[in-house]
Formats: C-alpha cells, structure tokens, sequence
C-alpha cells in the first residue's frame, strides 16, 4: 500500500508540474495580430457609414477600431481601403440541412442521412455568401445539431449556427406528413411531433437534452405542407402557453411559425420571443406584438422563388396557389408592422431557395418599408438581439467576434450590393477574398 501511494504521489507530482509548464507555455504565447483597413465601416449601432478606418484583430476578436489607427512595419494587413466593410451578416430563419429538389423524391426516397451528407455545402454557401451566423429552425433526426458541433470544432466550415433541432407541431399539422394514405408510415428519430401539454412539454425537454439552441413551434398551419389552411391555428393557446412555460424553464427561446391571425395573436399571448413568417397580420396582431415586445421576422423574398420553381420541383398545384394566395399578403403585412414599429429581424426561410442567395431579401424589406440602413441593422445588431448574441456578434466592438464582410460600393445607395461579397472573415480567420 505504502509502495502504491508513493507511486500515485509521484506520479501527480511529475504531471501536475507538466501540467502547469504546459499552461504557462500556452499563456506565453504571443496573440496574433490582423490589421484591417477599411475604407467604408458601417457601424451597426448606429446605422451611420464611417470612413478610413482600421480594425485591430486580436486572435479570433476585435481589440480596437478608430480613423487611421498606426499599422506597424511587417504586421499582417489586410487592405480593404477600396472596399465597405461590414460586420458578418446573420439570418435568423434558415433549413440549412436541406434544400428542395423534387417533391416526392425529397418526402419518400431521400433521409436525413442524405440531409447529413449534404448539409455542410450548404452550410459553406452560407457563409460565403457573407451570413457568419444563422438560427435554424427546425431539421429532423437533429443534423442541425450535427452539423453545429462539426463546425465549432472545425471540422467542416460554415457559420456560426443556433439551432432548433425538430420543430414541435401537432399531428396532422405542417410539422407532420399530410395528404398522404395512412398507411404511409415515415419513421424518424426526432419528429417533433407532439399533442397535449404533456407531450409537449417532454417534447421541449427532448430537443433541449440533445442540444437545442432554441424552441421552434408550430403554432399555424403552411404553405408548403398539404394542409387545407395556410394559417389555421394548430395548437390551443394553452398547448402554446405550455410550450413556451417549459421551454423558458430551460433557458431557450420560442421562435413561433405563424401565418394565420388568429394563431399569431395566440402565439404572441403565450409569450414566444419571436413570429415567423407573420403573413397575415392585422391591427390587433401589430399592438399585441409591439406589447409584447415580439419580434417579427418575415421571408418576404420567397414568394418570387417558389412562385417561378417549385411547380419544375413537381410540386402540387394547390401548394403553389397557397404560395400565390398569400405572398402579397405577406409583403404588405411586413409593410405594415415595419410603419407601426414592431422590432423586425432578418430571416429569408432559406432552403425554400438555394442557400447562398439568402441577401436576396434585402431589396423587399427595403421596397417594404425599411431604409437600406435599417435593412442591414436587422441582419446584424437587431438579429444579434432577437439570438441573444448581441454581445459578442452583430456589430464591430472591441471584445467581440472578428465576424466581418466587404463589398464593393455603398450599400445605403444601392441594397442590392450586399447580393455580391467578395470578402468575409470569420472568427478572425478569412474565408473568402
């Protein structure tokens, strides 16, 4: 026993000192410096354009930003003089798992292991399109997770993500297959599907247990799920309270899939931090949500995508004239609550269209209501706000992440410029130039 304790006090004895020479030689280490020159920077606090100014990157942060900051002899620069300079864009509604191809192929020969295999193109297009961060909204068998944990461990390459896992829905509802024989069984690990407060709730505690970032609730019915309705309610207001009780009890938030009125109003009773989609909103809706402080993030670009591609996709008609009967709708409905001052984030819905065009939705918010500077504040500091990130994403500050895009021209002349970025820098590392 004697020789044993001896043998394990030497042995901490050795390990711990190479422990510490191990810590004290890693804290050594000198921090790398980048020094960007930007020739336009547009300050998302503010929404004001600010020139000649130099970003001091310290490893993966920013340490300092100023007018003609001195740039010493044989440092690393990176010259984006000619250039504006924004911070990394984030869209807070993507499927970045998936993205459509052929109606009946996607539903019944295709799983979420092709979604897996798959998925970190998309994530990669994503990114370069100059979106360092997204919010995904729901993904079945929680590849959205998978695919997280690869990117933050550097594995694969793509933005940082925030991440729903399964939508919960009700059955029958737009989280779940309709129109189809029953006896069409479709298996899946995580469907999301759940009926009752109780289920609900074990629901949310499942998605939390396997890493969810956020609760992604059906609270109406869709468009693109053969349901009768575009925007019936699909649960109770108490099967919503529930949801969003229990999903609050574990630290998350409750981004709320909502087309119809009266689902929105529920949903904005039940206390969910944000609507998506928001089609049809009415007066009441608009007060509730400026009450509420509920956030509202609307895919205003999708209905030109789905409108002109998805019948070549092989999707039903009546699909499409769902599309047809509410896009307009949805359009002046973001108009509307954008005038009345409800608090908009930026989300494009992408996988309904290829990812990478995802700035294609900046010219609608603009066209419907927003100035192209607070067009771009909703895909930065506001979308920061909405995830909860504002303090290390959504602007260019000291201390937070060296997340950064350039584009060529002012994009507060022309919006559609933010569609062409030919430089984005993530995590202080440079991803495309």
């Amino acid at each position: 026993m004697r020789h044993f304790l001896a043998s394990l006090t030497l042995f901490f004895t050795v390990h711990c000192a190479a422990w510490a020479q191990a810590g004290a030689s890693t804290s050594s280490i000198a921090p790398v410096l980048k020094y960007v020159k930007a020739g336009r920077l547009f300050d998302s606090q503010t929404g004001r354009m600010l020139t000649n100014q130099t970003i001091i990157i310290e490893n993966n942060l920013v340490k300092q930003i100023g007018p003609n900051l001195p740039v010493p002899a044989g440092a690393e620069t990176i010259d984006l003089s000619a250039q504006t300079v924004l911070p990394g864009l984030i869209d807070c509604h993507t499927h970045v798992t998936t993205q459509p191809e052929n109606y009946l192929e996607d539903l019944f020969r295709r799983s979420s292991i092709d979604a897996a295999i798959t998925a970190h193109v998309y994530a990669r297009r994503t990114l370069e399109a100059g979106f360092t961060a997204c919010r995904d909204v729901g993904a079945a068998d929680l590849v959205d997770v998978a695919l997280k944990r690869a990117i933050n461990a550097g594995k694969v390459v793509g933005p940082r993500m925030f991440v729903a896992g399964p939508a919960i829905g009700s059955t029958g509802g737009h989280a779940d297959m309709t129109g189809f024989s029953p006896q069409v069984r479709i298996e899946s690990i995580a469907t999301g599907i759940a009926d009752g407060e109780e289920a609900i709730r074990k629901q949310v505690r499942y998605n939390v247990k396997y890493g969810a970032d956020l609760i992604k609730m059906i609270a109406t019915a869709g468009v693109l799920s053969e349901e009768e309705a575009v925007g019936a309610p699909q649960y109770s207001e108490g099967e919503m309270r529930a949801l969003v009780d229990e999903a609050h009890r574990w630290g998350r938030r409750v981004a709320a899939h909502a087309h119809g009125t009266e689902g929105i109003k529920m949903a904005v009773r039940a206390g969910v931090t944000s609507i998506e989609h928001g089609s049809l909103l009415d007066d009441e809706a608009i007060k509730l949500m400026k009450q509420h402080g509920t956030w509202l993030v609307s895919d205003i670009y999708d209905d030109d995508w789905i409108l002109t591609e998805y019948a070549k996709l092989g999707y039903p008609a009546a699909i499409i004239e769902k599309e047809r009967s509410v896009g307009k709708l949805q359009r002046e409905s973001f108009r509307r609550a954008v005038k009345a001052g409800v608090k908009i984030a930026f989300g494009t819905d992408a996988g309904v269209y290829p990812h990478g065009y995802n700035a294609r939705q900046f010219k609608y918010m603009v066209e419907y209501g927003l100035t192209p500077a607070q067009a771009i504040q909703s895909a930065t500091l506001r979308a920061a706000e909405l995830i909860g990130q504002e303090a290390k994403i959504g602007s260019l500050a000291p201390g937070k992440f060296a997340d950064l895009i350039a584009i060529t021209g002012d994009p507060l002349q022309d919006i559609r410029l933010l569609e062409k970025v030919g430089f984005v820098m993530k995590d202080g590392v440079v991803i495309k130039q």
